[in-house]
């Protein structure tokens, strides 16, 4: 058995981890890249062969986990995709809208590119590839065990993170040897609305594991919940708007569990209406709502009781393009939740056009900011951004929550790992900035766990195990140059399209070789 770390390794998106084990090929998770890591990374190619894999298990449905899923279909992958039925079911709305924006964005691309001249490129997949995709989802509830081939069991436990999403145990059975490999997916913050704990393992032999959090502390939950309220009367009586970034997945609805709460004790200011302007969010909540036995315990209990805990009066949800430019056109009295959640495409980017250069309205993060997103330079202090090829004043307020955030934080974190009776002979760290997973390493290396942050094409074997001391300079293993290894993905990706494409019965030899031949030779 072996690990390949690429997706997620050394990036917070992007998440994608490869064993492989006897003669099967295991993927966990098939992120897309977003913010500074899709500029530094790229999405165009993976770091192993699509067709090759044979199962993926996913341990949510966020598009930092599995939004290549469409292009891995479209690379030739047919294996099975292993998910929590939640999971599942909010995949098929997420993957359609993540290929619709990929299909516009070629669009609009292609458009300059015909008037400059140039070649027009494909998208990174359509929704015909999600289509696909989605055909080869499998459902798998929580603690009820599957075993997918020979030697290889593996059970979903709750994150707690968003719903559906899953720690993933893995059972190994190796000639005699017999291994637990656990991988954490996203843990949940505690207290989050709506949302179980995450649940403790027992026992592992290693660890693949978030740091998205890992040098940092969140916040009193409840003391925030009361600051947000705060922010939004204030902003309402000084005739302003309240912008909020969310993903349209998770945060948009418990941000309506916590503004329900607000509006039945009387808290929220009559006037104020709260709009949630994204299609997919709509979508999502009644997905939700469908789900609702997944809930914690006490929201079951309050939807039992006939309180719809995701609904609430002056909530509305819009759908069309025109219902989302009317409220353009209001100076006051609005709260709008819109996707995206880094604000990095989608309705939110107009909201903030027409509001970040008023010194009456505010925005509100509640939730992490990748490096080189909008959200993230606005969090950072910006005095002016450009938005639709106009510069825009940064004179609103901005506002971050982390107590809101999905992930656990440092404590969070560690406390799950110390939960583990038996300790892991090895923690691979994924999942982080460096900064966040440098100290959360720091941390646990104190403690005397053997920690490696894993970095991109980094190749594991896990055979006869001997600890290495902490201390011990880390080392890659069969780890050439990242530009090199795409250089040569690349190539063997466009031989097997090249070869896909070709008629052996009527295609004459010499130019099927000559074709392959001058792919071969690219630089």
């Amino acid at each position: 058995m072996r690990i390949e770390f690429s997706g997620g390794a050394g990036t917070v998106t992007g998440s994608s981890h490869l064993l492989r084990v006897k003669d099967k090929r295991v993927l966990l998770d098939c992120g897309l890249y977003q913010g500074r890591d899709e500029k530094d990374k790229g999405n165009d190619v993976f770091a192993f062969i699509p067709s090759t894999i044979d199962y993926l298990i996913l341990s949510h449905a966020h598009i930092d986990h599995s939004g290549r899923i469409p292009l891995l279909y479209k690379r030739g992958f047919r294996g099975k995709i292993i998910a929590t039925p939640p999971a599942m079911a909010l995949c098929k709305i997420l993957l359609m809208d993540s290929a619709y924006i990929h299909e516009q964005d070629a669009e609009w691309d292609n458009k300059k590119r015909q008037r400059k001249g140039l070649d027009p490129i494909e998208p990174l997949y359509t929704a015909k590839d999600a289509e696909g995709s989605l055909t080869l989802f499998e459902s798998l509830d929580f603690n009820q065990p599957r075993e997918l081939f020979e030697g290889f069991r593996m059970n979903f436990l709750e994150a707690g993170h968003m719903l559906g999403a899953a720690i993933t145990e893995i059972f190994i059975k190796e000639e005699e040897r017999k291994i637990k490999l656990v991988y954490s997916g996203d843990l949940g913050n505690q207290g989050i609305p709506l949302m179980k704990e995450p649940v403790e393992v027992t026992e592992a032999d290693f660890l693949i594991m978030e740091s998205t959090y890992g040098n940092r502390l969140h916040p009193d939950v409840n003391i925030e919940h009361e600051e947000l309220i705060k922010i939004i009367n204030d902003t309402y009586r000084r005739g302003g708007n309240v912008v909020i970034p969310s993903f349209a997945v998770g945060r948009t609805q418990e941000l309506i569990y916590i503004l329900n709460e607000f509006q039945e004790a009387g808290k929220l200011e009559r006037g104020v209406k709260v709009y949630v302007d994204s299609p997919l969010a709509s979508r999502s909540t009644a997905i939700f709502k469908e789900y609702s036995r997944y809930f914690d315990a006490e929201s079951q209990e309050k939807m039992r009781k006939g309180d719809d805990v995701l609904d609430f009066r002056n909530l509305f949800f819009t759908e069309s393009v025109e219902d989302s430019m009317e409220l353009n056109r209001t100076n006051k009295g609005l709260v709008i939740i819109s996707a995206s959640g880094m604000a990095t495409a989608g309705r939110i980017r107009h909201h903030l056009k027409h509001n970040l250069w008023r010194s009456e309205c505010c925005v509100v993060f509640v939730g992490y900011q990748a490096q080189g997103s909008l959200g993230r330079i606005l969090q950072d202090g910006a005095k002016s951004v450009t938005l639709f090829g106009e510069e825009i004043a940064v004179n609103a307020k901005i506002h971050s929550f982390s107590g809101l955030s999905g992930h656990a934080d440092r404590r969070g974190l560690y406390n799950w790992v110390k939960a583990i009776k038996k300790a892991p002979k090895e923690i691979f760290l994924t999942h982080g900035d460096p900064e966040a997973s440098t100290a959360l390493k720091e941390l646990l290396a104190n403690d005397g766990y053997n920690v490696r942050i894993a970095k991109f094409g980094d190749i594991v074997p896990i055979k006869d195990y001997v600890k290495l001391v902490p201390k011990t300079d880390e080392f890659e293993l069969e780890k050439s140059t990242v530009e090199s290894a795409l250089a040569k993905l690349r190539k063997k990706e466009e031989l097997i399209r090249y070869v896909e494409t070709l008629d052996f019965d009527r295609d004459n030899p010499e130019e099927i070789l000559s074709g392959m031949e001058k792919i071969i030779k690219k630089q």
